[in-house]
């Protein structure tokens, strides 16, 4: 199939938001998957950020970055997640993107002195992004953000019209995300929301051709026909969208529904009964409800509030302990707390540490006296970036006894143990930045090779000499406290291939002690464990033993 055979599926959201349109869409495309078919998804955000880069994780959740650097919406790591297609600068886009692009034409004159609108100028820089950058996908998934009847979202809504109206409708599914709310006192599901939702979309020119309703209950018949009847939807393309108490268990429910179906009958697609192929995703869902046992994880962080900010490490520690047939209680330990009081108290019947991500000093020492308490009492331990560098500040304060051991990113005066970075190399380009530039997308970002010690821990957990990971930081380890850090009992097992670049720390004394600057995280699948993830739970699972 060409890009000019190329279908396309528009999935919007009606009646609340967070109904997990993000999901929705990725679960769709792993059953489409699962009939043979080459499928691509895309996000497309109403909010006027240029990206989530400068976004408070309690406002937007987790910063997900692709190989190339790119900064998106978190909904990407579960379309890589449940597709394994790797993500793109070409597949998240926002509204500030587009009307950055739009302004930066004008400027150049390529409008040639038109007066810029919001319809054909925006709509057509939406469409252009849309439709760009495909080669032989069969099936193209693009998820709306927000809420129909936002404002932001209009000018979306009126591109994918268009879209349907230039390619024609046989090329062209619009899939509408909504929920049926039980009302307990009445006993019954109510379908208005719904219909009022749809209508809303149907003023911007849009008929749905399927809608997923989110129930906690199961769908009766008759509630069906009613939404297809005043939804003007065929009654077989009324799928109900069941809570789950596991996310990989979506595709099979889907599946089960008949959405494949639904969704080739639309296109004229021939579809045979039984064809589709998620038996992977049965073998996950049979191990997460049976496992062989549990293992507690703690993970000391400064954003526990809201979990979705550290979405892909919950998915990642999901996936370690799937593949050791294991289930991992995750308690997540405000860092703050650990700074009030005694680390025992939250972290004395835990069987591994992790000390996640994160910008700002808040927090900073409660990291710390959790490192120290996992380094002392042999517990597996995982820092990954911010919690790389605050593990070998732990190293250089409270081993090696250099006591004003820090980061220049909170304290100028200190012994620079991490340092802002200011150049570095990506490919055959120098990166380039200062102190006082912007914030955004100004950070080490994206795929960076790593060339891993012979004899290291890390070399036998990954089985290879050379790996490439993930990154999002601006300060680095300052390599010259290897020798330093060494003397205490931490080596620099993994650096970068000019060997400039400190990537992995760990701890010769200890069983399980690494710090990783990249974020491990980002590439976990379910059906594709991350080997740290994978070997942090075997230690955990057998200090339980022990």
């Amino acid at each position: 199939m060409t890009a000019t055979q190329t279908k396309f599926i528009f999935i919007t959201g009606g009646v609340v938001s967070s109904l997990g349109k993000g999901l929705a869409s990725a679960s769709l495309a792993t059953i489409l998957q699962g009939r043979g078919f080459k499928v691509r998804l895309r996000k497309l955000d109403p909010y006027l950020n240029v990206d989530p880069g400068t976004m408070s994780p309690y406002q937007h959740g987790e910063v997900y970055v692709t190989d190339d650097g790119t900064e998106a919406d978190l909904d990407l790591g579960h379309y890589e997640r449940f597709s394994g297609v790797a993500a793109t600068k070409y597949d998240s886009v926002t509204s500030g993107k587009i009307y950055q692009n739009v302004i930066n034409r004008e400027r150049r004159g390529e409008y040639l002195g038109a007066t810029i609108q919001v319809v054909p100028h925006v709509t057509n820089e939406i469409k252009d992004f849309i439709l760009s950058h495909l080669t032989d996908e069969d099936f193209v998934l693009c998820e709306i953000g927000g809420t129909v009847g936002d404002i932001e979202g209009q000018p979306y809504l009126e591109a994918i019209r268009q879209i349907a109206y230039d390619l024609g409708r046989e090329r062209v599914m619009f899939v509408h995300l909504t929920l049926l709310p039980y009302i307990p006192t009445a006993g019954e599901l109510k379908t208005k929301p719904t219909q009022h939702s749809v209508k809303k979309l149907q003023e911007y020119g849009i008929q749905p051709d399927m809608l997923l309703c989110r129930s906690q209950i199961p769908v009766e018949q008759n509630e069906k026909r009613k939404l297809a009847l005043f939804c003007n939807v065929k009654e077989e393309n009324v799928i109900t969208a069941l809570d789950v108490s596991n996310i990989y268990e979506v595709p099979l429910a889907y599946a089960k529904e008949g959405i494949d179906r639904a969704v080739c009958n639309h296109f004229g697609i021939e579809c045979q009964e039984h064809h589709t192929d998620l038996s992977k995703w049965q073998k996950i869902v049979d191990v997460a409800k049976n496992p062989s046992g549990d293992v507690k994880i703690a993970v000391v962080g400064k954003y526990t509030q809201l979990l979705e900010a550290y979405k892909s490490l919950h998915e990642a520690i999901k996936h370690g302990a799937i593949a050791n047939h294991y289930k991992a209680d995750i308690s997540w330990i405000d860092s703050e707390l650990l700074e009030k009081d005694e680390p025992e108290r939250y972290l004395k019947d835990t069987q591994g540490i992790i000390v996640p991500g994160g910008f700002g000093k808040r927090g900073t020492l409660g990291k710390i006296n959790a490192i120290k308490y996992a380094r002392e009492h042999k517990i597996p331990f995982l820092g990954i970036c911010f919690g790389m560098q605050m593990a070998v500040i732990e190293t250089m304060r409270n081993v090696a006894g250099v006591k004003d051991a820090d980061t220049t990113e909170f304290n100028p005066t200190c012994t620079p143990v991490v340092g802002l970075m200011t150049e570095w190399q990506k490919g055959d380009v120098t990166e380039k930045r200062s102190k006082d530039g912007d914030l955004g997308g100004t950070m080490r970002l994206g795929a960076y090779p790593c060339v891993l010690k012979e004899g290291s821990k890390v070399r036998e957990i990954y089985g290879q000499n050379e790996i490439s990971e993930r990154h999002r930081h601006r300060y680095e380890v300052n390599m010259n406290y290897e020798q330093t850090l060494k003397d205490s009992g931490m080596v620099v097992s993994g650096r970068s291939p000019d060997g400039q670049l400190p990537e992995i720390v760990e701890r010769v004394d200890h069983p399980w002690f690494i710090g990783v600057q990249f974020h491990p995280e980002l590439k976990s699948k379910p059906f594709a464990p991350h080997p740290l993830f994978v070997s942090l739970i075997k230690a955990a699972i057998d200090l339980k033993k022990s």
